[in-house]
């Protein structure tokens, strides 16, 4: 069985014992600021806003990247109207702070970079570079949104013309980090899963590597095995490290 609910009480007495804090954030973590999540009730997938079997795959961006950058341009304009949320920003404070933390986040949207935090393990990448796939050119995230902004269709290489493909992991793709992310579990003292169901691996086995105890904070249900030492709260993220936050 799981052990007892996990209080914003108990959970900052577990954080100012902590001595090596590791933290995975999943899509539900950025969902107050505005960022749609994908697997939700109001999800991409659900409604069908662009379909993931054309926008993130692999082979299919190979054949014709067209469906990706439609996504792309929406979901870049989107970050520029929001911020992160208290919860990105509360990780951001503990680190400032002194505390040993480091992040992995399944999340593309660069939020916790903003907030501040340093130590951060974009497992599934992100829009801060891109990289031609016919030269190997790297191209920043600010020259490939510049880019974007400025003409329509795909984005071409400056240096070859080819292809450019943002550092964002598609399905068919290898996740970045993932030695690194494992490392961070194992030699934690407590792991914090925010905002994650743990639906989606390699991500979702980040927790059964966790080398001490492991709290799990997300609204709906999340697919992990009871055990001693794991945590579950019900509870919306920002509500509850305000209560967190209020008692360290």
């Amino acid at each position: 069985m799981f052990s007892a609910a996990m209080t914003p009480a108990d959970c900052a007495g577990k954080i100012r014992r902590s001595k090596k804090l590791a933290v995975l954030t999943g899509a539900g973590i950025s969902t107050s600021a505005g960022v749609p999540d994908f697997r939700g009730p109001k999800g991409l997938y659900v409604t069908r806003a662009y379909d993931p079997e054309t926008v993130f795959d692999i082979g299919y961006f190979s054949v014709n990247p067209a469906p990706f950058y439609d996504f792309t341009r929406d979901f870049l304009a989107m970050l520029e109207t929001i911020s992160p949320t208290p919860t990105h920003l509360f990780l951001a404070r503990l680190e400032a702070g002194g505390k040993d933390i480091g992040i992995v986040t399944q999340n593309i949207d660069g939020l916790h970079q903003r907030a501040g935090s340093k130590r951060i393990y974009p497992i599934h990448g992100d829009y801060s570079t891109a990289r031609c796939r016919k030269c190997g050119k790297t191209v920043s995230g600010d020259d490939l949104a510049a880019s974007l902004k400025a003409s329509p269709g795909v984005p071409a290489c400056p240096a070859c013309g080819g292809v450019v493909k943002p550092d964002v992991v598609f399905f068919g793709e290898n996740v970045r980090h993932l030695d690194k992310c494992l490392a961070l579990a194992a030699e934690s003292d407590l792991l914090l899963v925010l905002g994650s169901s743990l639906a989606v691996h390699p991500a979702a086995s980040i927790p059964h590597h966790a080398g001490g105890e492991v709290i799990v904070v997300n609204r709906g249900p999340v697919a992990l095995r009871p055990a001693e030492g794991v945590y579950l709260a019900d509870a919306a993220l920002d509500e509850f490290f305000a209560g967190v936050e209020s008692r360290l």
